[in-house]
């Protein structure tokens, strides 16, 4: 599609191998920190003053007098927030907005113990206390008089501050640099400072802590690595093709959140800056003694983690989350950041896509084949030939004349369609949208003031500035059903190329030079590019629908807060079993991270994938929160009825079987909508004092109800799976059987089966059918699988609305029903004292799991009604109850009495 002149054909990138990405060893201000003097501070115990927003104290650099502000302010909620900046800066420093949903509200702090050498704050109760050290500085964050976290442990602190360029010049104009103060190089890209170095960095010990997790986004394990012997984890949003694996190189996205856990207590720092950032982990030993005391006195040593923050610019903005449960901490972290949106239900059905498909006929015939083959579905996609040249907010007029023809087409059968919008606009001065961008200064400037311009898929192209609210807004706009020309209310937006990608630029992004809103460098809020995108677009669909409905946005690009606004994936992976291994932690790695709504290409977005790889990334991709086939241009078609009937009809399956889940799915986020508690969850979180679950990433909690473990390895007939909980009882949804918790056992499977287990304790909603799509569940009854824990008890709650609009937000529209079984009572009830929504939900029937002996009697009663019959089947051999012909209200009170 060459025209105009333009050299960009959309193909697969040739990645030039990875020098194209600098190594920590490559980055200045890297350099400097690692390598640099100690730099020692004094807190100013003196100057204390005591505020309605905590305490603040001067800092003083020994060697050059510099003087900084550090505040102290602890929350309710169990946060510590420490802010670190110039107390006299030449000009203000970059300070990340928009990512906290609003100020904490701090508590006031009162001095408990003061001497020369330390102030000990307390608030609230006491529990907790921070100690502030005057030399060396550093502070010390307790609970119960336990130090939990010390600030400035290894004496790390950092603060470049703010300088005028050297006399004689701006200073960045000088032929060496070696230092790269004012001006760095790499390969052939110069970048040219205007506030010269400005790096700040700290270090924190995570007391007794041996288990770290979190800073998304890496393709590595969950249990974040030591990294003395190697690269550090770097957070700097880069367009990376078929990334390396177990590696610490920046992806798509960053959150530089951290979490710690130990078997008692589970705490969280929270490094909120929005430059390049690298993280340093380093382990002390399990078992290490002190060996400078004598053989008769040596002593344990507890275990420590200390974290190294570096980033290029900004101040220190660091909050500790202080748990102490792994649920506190997600509340605490969404409390700061926002809660998980709460998707449309369409969203959590299965998604088609591929780059591209060619035309309105072809998107037809692939919609028509999953009817065929009776293969549920609710979206398909388009990727970026759709346009008319690369132009977003078009159509092809040759392939799509009739856009709206074809949205109605889709809508007919209770379907979506989705487009793609990149951040980059092509320089075509006939272009409306690109002249409207002109006019209103909507596009990023390079270090001139003159517009950047960088290459991307429609060949040369400017790039939004969507740090700016006036930009935002009027890129929000053109989604208006008047503005977009051929959407409708069934069109919604796939963000992608947003980190910036820009072919040909240092490290395929955009110079660190370049200007934005506000006079603010690149390089101090590259890592927001995406966010604001994606903030800008969901903000489109929100206005497009006169606030009514809920968007759905995808974005390659994120950072913390991202789950306020939409979905994310795990960007360009490749068709082999490694990657499809690698896709588990790195979910995880996600979720633990607060951005819930995720998930990685299904077969992998390049290369062809063989069958057996295919049905297995099926299987795994049902089990996981977001669920969409992509592939790139050049792979073989591989929808999934194009391999033979056994692989369609083990796909068709587990497609199935994630719709009928879709209860206890649409559940799960909205528990992690209203408590930060993410759908997919490590198995510690679950079992925090199990230490056997604190290194496991290839099985994972579906909720606090499903454990599976989806297969990853080729010719696989057998599959071990750990079950944890010495006093917990499992089931297998497929077979019923019941397993002792506490120990790994061995499974056999097929080419059918993915081992997934039901805890004891749970209880699990299920439709009966599954129809074509979302918008057909309502048709079918539920389900519920009571699985019964050692004691004979078991809850579970389901969620329900009208699954599209904000109703359930600002009518309390919604229903929350909670089932619970005690002393052989099944009982049905409101789990919330606000909220009406009158559904026609039925539960048709009723499974129990672990009834150890038949019953003499079963009695279904509906309050004010006589007794409701109804049909009873006990299996000796599985230990299963089952009563049917039910047609019991969710939203009324019922009961099971078994006796």
């Amino acid at each position: 599609m060459a025209e105009e002149g333009q050299t960009i054909v959309s193909v697969v990138p040739d990645d030039e191998g990875r020098g194209k990405f600098k190594k920590c060893d490559e980055v200045a201000f890297y350099r400097r920190q690692m390598r640099g003097p100690s730099v020692e501070y004094t807190a100013l115990l003196d100057t204390l003053m005591l505020t309605e927003k905590g305490a603040l104290f001067e800092i003083l650099e020994s060697e050059t007098q510099v003087r900084l502000l550090l505040s102290v302010s602890p929350c309710e909620t169990g946060t510590v927030r420490v802010l670190i900046d110039e107390l006299k800066p030449i000009k203000p420093r970059y300070r990340v907005p928009d990512v906290l949903t609003g100020e904490p509200q701090s508590a006031w702090l009162k001095v408990e113990r003061q001497s020369k050498a330390s102030v000990t704050l307390t608030w609230s109760s006491g529990r907790h206390q921070v100690r502030v050290w005057s030399f060396p500085f550093r502070l010390e964050i307790l609970c119960e008089e336990e130090v939990i976290i010390t600030f400035n442990s290894k004496g790390r602190l950092w603060f470049e501050t703010l300088q005028e360029p050297p006399r004689g010049g701006s200073g960045r104009d000088s032929k060496e640099d070696h230092s790269g103060l004012w001006k760095e190089t790499f390969r052939q890209f110069v970048d040219l400072k205007a506030n010269g170095p400005s790096s700040v960095g700290a270090d924190l010990c995570l007391h007794g802590f041996s288990h770290v997790y979190g800073l998304p986004e890496h393709a590595d394990n969950l249990l974040l690595r030591d990294t003395g012997e190697g690269e550090p984890y770097r957070l700097y949003n880069l367009d990376v093709f078929a990334y390396d694996l177990y590696s610490g190189r920046g992806l798509y996205g960053s959150v530089p959140l951290l979490v710690a856990h130990k078997p008692d207590r589970t705490v969280g720092v929270f490094w909120l800056n929005a430059s390049e950032t690298f993280v340093n982990v380093h382990y002390s030993p399990h078992d290490q003694q002190d060996e400078r005391a004598p053989p008769v006195k040596r002593r344990r040593v507890p275990p420590q983690t200390d974290v190294h923050w570096l980033s290029e610019s900004g101040m220190i903005d660091c909050t500790v989350l202080l748990g102490p449960t792994p649920l506190q901490l997600f509340t605490q972290y969404a409390q700061l950041t926002g809660y998980q949106a709460l998707p449309p239900l369409f969203a959590l059905g299965y998604h088609q896509c591929r780059w591209n498909y060619d035309d309105e006929a072809d998107v037809k015939a692939v919609d028509a084949g999953f009817d065929r083959h009776l293969i549920p579905y609710d979206v398909i996609w388009l990727d970026i030939e759709h346009t008319n040249g690369k132009r977003y907010f078009t159509w092809d007029p040759a392939c799509f004349p009739d856009p709206l023809g074809l949205q109605r087409h889709l809508e007919r059968r209770k379907r979506k369609l989705v487009v793609i919008s990149d951040p980059h606009i092509k320089v075509d001065p006939k272009w409306s949208l690109y002249r409207e961008a002109i006019d209103g200064g909507h596009f990023v400037k390079d270090r001139e003031g003159k517009m950047y311009q960088g290459l991307c898929w429609p060949g040369e192209s400017c790039y939004l500035d969507y740090s700016s609210p006036v930009t935002r807004a009027w890129y929000s706009r053109h989604f208006a059903l008047d503005k977009f020309g051929g959407s409708t209310p069934s069109l919604f937006v796939w963000n992608d190329m947003n980190e910036p990608s820009v072919f040909g630029g240092p490290e395929q992004t955009m110079p660190k030079d370049a200007v934005h809103s506000g006079g603010w460098e690149h390089r101090d809020l590259h890592n927001l590019y995406g966010f604001y995108q994606h903030m800008s677009t969901a903000e489109g669909l929100i206005t497009r629908s006169g606030g009514s409905e809920r968007p759905f946005v995808l974005s390659r690009s994120f950072f913390a807060g991202s789950q306020r606004l939409g979905a994310v994936w795990t960007g360009d992976n490749v068709a082999t079993w490694e990657y499809l291994k690698i896709s588990i932690p790195m979910l995880l790695s996600l979720s633990v991270a607060g951005i819930a709504f995720c998930g990685a290409d299904v077969g992998g977005f390049v290369q062809d994938p063989e069958p057996e790889l295919l049905v297995r990334w099926y299987q795994a991709g049902a089990l996981q929160p977001f669920f969409r086939g992509h592939s790139a241009k050049g792979t073989k078609r591989r929808e999934p009825w194009l391999f033979g009937e056994e692989v369609t009809a083990a796909i068709r399956t587990v497609i199935q079987q994630r719709y009928c889940l879709l209860p206890y799915w649409y559940t799960v986020f909205h528990q992690a909508h209203t408590s930060g508690l993410p759908p997919l969850r490590p198995l510690w979180v679950e079992f925090p004092a199990e230490q056997s679950t604190f290194t496991v990433d290839n099985q994972y909690m579906i909720g606090g109800a499903l454990l599976a473990c989806p297969v990853t390895d080729p010719g696989v007939e057998e599959i071990r799976v750990l079950l944890p909980g010495s006093g917990e009882i499992w089931y297998d949804v497929h077979s019923a059987k019941m397993y002792k918790g506490g120990c790994t056992l061995s499974f056999p499977v097929t080419l059918d089966t993915v081992p997934v287990f039901q805890r004891g304790g749970t209880v699990v909603p299920r439709t009966q059918g599954c129809g074509s799509c979302t918008a057909e569940l309502h048709l079918f009854p539920l389900d519920l699988t009571v699985a019964l824990d050692s004691d004979g008890v078991a809850a579970g709650e389901l969620y329900l609305d009208d699954g599209h609009s904000f109703d359930y937000r600002d009518r309390k529209a919604f229903c929350l029903r909670r089932f619970s079984m005690l002393s052989g009572r099944l009982l049905c009830r409101s789990a919330s004292e606000e909220g009406e929504f009158d559904s026609d939900c039925v539960v048709q029937s009723v499974s129990i799991l672990g009834i150890k002996s038949k019953p003499a009697s079963v009695t279904v009663h509906v309050p004010g009604n006589v007794d409701v019959p109804s049909s009873v089947h006990y299996e000796e051999a599985g230990l299963m109850l089952t009563v049917g012909n039910l047609s019991l209200r969710v939203a009324t009170d019922w009961d099971i009495q078994i006796d």
